[in-house]
């Protein structure tokens, strides 16, 4: 698909989820539901089916976690430089956060699959597990810390042993260590729930966005905008290139750092005391731009 094609593509589902949420086909019950299917159906299935057939020894390195998390440390420390003049410790904690705390599982590994192929999902798989195990830590101890929240850090991190997602990539990486085959038939229906994460996922962000955002504001998430969907494609482009990272895991890995910021932090904000409505804000604002900038980049690496 052409970046036009794939561009228009994407926005068209963001609109139906915006659209179907405006006139109540999608309330808050049946966005649930779908938010559900792809988080507990859609993507572990695509995880599975990415990773149990393939040899990750040679898809994955020291080299490609190193320079993942050399990538988000970088944009943190640059997050707290930037972002250290906001007006409160609400809002700045939030402009760090959703710095580099990208939706990897609801856009960027869709994205992926979509446009790269099957080794290029598989290291994806991986980079949102590492990223599962890394953002979700530093977002919270983030929040804790500068806002004075009164939370269970351990209860919140203890929510990430739960998460679907590592489940379905631990089930994918045995299988590909002991060389499990999987059933022609279940391997067919995987692969047709597979096909399923991205028009889910873009319906059910578009059902969750904040639209009624006035213009205005936008000028507010520029620095959120500038780190998320410029500043951390780029630097993992020029870190993992540094790093010998091989072209299939290195196209995978700047797209999936590359996605928007996670609707996720707009909840971790309003739980931990910080800034709800600037959240929601930046959530749509890096979206919105992202949709530009990731089928730009699957255009130069496919």
């Amino acid at each position: 698909m052409s970046v036009l094609g794939q561009l228009t593509y994407m926005l068209a589902l963001l609109a139906v989820g915006v659209g179907a949420r405006r006139v109540g086909v999608l309330d808050e019950r049946w966005t649930g539901r779908l938010t559900a299917a792809a988080f507990y159906v859609a993507l572990p299935a695509l995880i599975f089916s990415s990773t149990y057939d393939q040899r990750l020894g040679d898809l994955v390195s020291p080299a490609l976690v190193a320079g993942y998390w050399v990538v988000i440390g970088l944009t943190v420390l640059l997050g707290w430089v930037v972002h250290s003049r906001k007006e409160t410790d609400a809002r700045r904690s939030v402009a760090i956060i959703q710095s580099y705390h990208g939706n990897l599982g609801f856009l960027g590994l869709p994205v992926v699959a979509a446009t790269l192929g099957g080794e290029a999902t598989a290291v994806a798989s991986l980079i949102l597990g590492l990223g599962t195990l890394t953002h979700i830590p530093i977002t919270v101890l983030t929040l804790v810390r500068a806002n004075g929240a009164a939370a269970s850090v351990v209860g919140e991190l203890r929510s990430v042993a739960r998460n679907p997602i590592l489940a379905s990539l631990g089930a994918g990486i045995l299988a590909s260590v002991l060389s499990l085959s999987v059933p022609a038939v279940v391997d067919t229906a995987l692969n047709g729930l597979s096909t399923l994460a991205l028009p889910l996922a873009l319906l059910s962000i578009g059902a969750t966005l904040d639209t009624g955002v006035e213009l205005s504001r936008l000028r507010d998430a520029s620095s959120v905008v500038a780190l998320k969907v410029v500043w951390m494609p780029a630097v993992a482009w020029l870190v993992f290139s540094a790093l010998g990272v091989g072209p299939t895991a290195l196209g995978a890995s700047v797209l999936m750092l590359g996605a928007p910021t996670a609707v996720s932090t707009y909840v971790y904000a309003t739980e931990l005391g910080g800034d709800a409505a600037f959240a929601s804000l930046n959530v749509f604002a890096t979206t919105l731009v992202s949709l530009g900038t990731l089928s730009a980049l699957a255009v130069l690496f496919g």
